[in-house]
């Protein structure tokens, strides 16, 4: 990995939220920082290992709460970067996954500023991997799928056919699918998936506070209810929610 340049963005994957599973680069990015742009998800400790003097800035987006609008966010990382400064945007997970690092990248290339990206480990199969249940696994499942629960099915803003996912016979994994998990479960099992298949949600994974809640899909919704699950969580479902391996 090249050296990190003064006057540049660099977008840093901090993974689930346990500082050891932030890659070395993207800890070396944090250390060399001028500026840290860094979202409630990051593996927040990491912020100690900041350089002397580093500002260190808060943009985070808590679901149904304060929100730093993505455009503000874009401009501060051009502003800094324009006056000379190193910029890292650190985001939970991976920058490219449901991260808006895409955006980011664009609004930074778009103003003439450079951009290096640092991959993240995504929740989308640590999660899964810290709750013992491997996404893919021989026999169970020959693929996964990853989509973002954020809009129900019926929503006009949703790109997704949930009808062909329910059909994939693919591991299914949900990201930010908390508050519409019910109308999600409706619309698979209104396309055929199997009341039966197993799911499971792991709440919080890489952190002291994480658990996991298994259930078949027909009553995975209800148990999270019961269970007042909050995000961060993500949800699975397929016959590998079944597994506990390693655990």
């Amino acid at each position: 990995m090249s050296e990190f340049v003064r006057g540049t963005v660099v977008l840093v994957g901090g993974g689930p939220g346990d500082p050891d599973l932030l890659t070395l680069g993207g800890l070396r990015a944090v250390r060399a920082a001028d500026v840290i742009a860094y979202d409630r998800l990051a593996p927040l400790e990491v912020l100690a290992e900041a350089k002397p003097g580093a500002e260190l800035i808060d943009v985070g987006k808590i679901p149904r709460g304060r929100q730093t609008p993505q455009d503000q966010i874009n401009q501060l990382l051009i502003s800094h970067a324009q006056a000379g400064r190193l910029v890292v945007r650190l985001k939970g997970g991976d920058n490219y996954l449901f991260g808006r690092g895409g955006e980011e990248a664009l609004a930074c290339s778009a103003a003439g500023v450079g951009v290096q990206v640092i991959p993240g480990v995504s929740s989308a199969l640590a999660a899964p991997a810290l709750a013992g249940i491997p996404v893919t696994h021989r026999g169970l499942s020959q693929g996964v799928t990853i989509v973002s629960g954020h809009v129900p099915p019926t929503d006009d803003r949703s790109e997704l056919d949930w009808a062909a996912i329910a059909r994939t016979r693919t591991t299914l994994v949900i990201l930010m699918g908390v508050k519409y998990l019910p109308e999600i479960v409706t619309a698979l099992l209104a396309a055929g998936l199997d009341a039966a298949t197993p799911a499971a949600i792991v709440i919080s994974a890489g952190s002291p506070q994480m658990r996991v809640l298994r259930a078949p899909v027909s009553r995975i919704a209800a148990v999270a209810m019961d269970a007042g699950v909050e995000p961060p969580a993500i949800t699975v479902i397929g016959a590998v929610a079944d597994l506990e391996l390693g655990s």
